[in-house]
């Protein structure tokens, strides 16, 4: 199973329910060497389900820097659907984080 690392929006509820037909569990981690800043989000489809304007985005920095977040194990077709879900400022990459497991993280396109 794919693991998905989030920082943001796919952490809401009511995003998991509208995008995956489903509620996730995850646990806490972090993304090291990562800095967010927020991005102007103009899909309608998108607005409805987050009901945020503004969404966080990562992007590289410091080697200080750390962005927190959710690990979710999903499956293809989740991923598949969170693919579908993002707009084009962001792209999916695999990463390694703090615990030292990969997860694909959608970062700055």
């Amino acid at each position: 199973m794919p693991r998905l690392f989030s920082y943001g929006t796919l952490q809401q509820e009511q995003v998991q329910r509208a995008q995956f037909g489903r509620t996730l569990t995850g646990f806490a981690d972090a993304l090291p060497g990562w800095r967010s800043e927020m991005v102007e989000i103009t899909d309608a489809d998108v607005l409805a389900k987050s009901g945020l304007r503004f969404h966080p985005i990562v992007m590289p920095g410091a080697p200080t820097d750390s962005v927190t977040g959710t690990v979710f194990e999903i499956s293809d077709e989740e991923l598949a659907a969170a693919d579908s879900y993002e707009v084009a400022d962001y792209r999916r990459v695999e990463v390694t984080l703090a615990s030292g497991l990969s997860a694909f993280v959608y970062v700055k396109a």
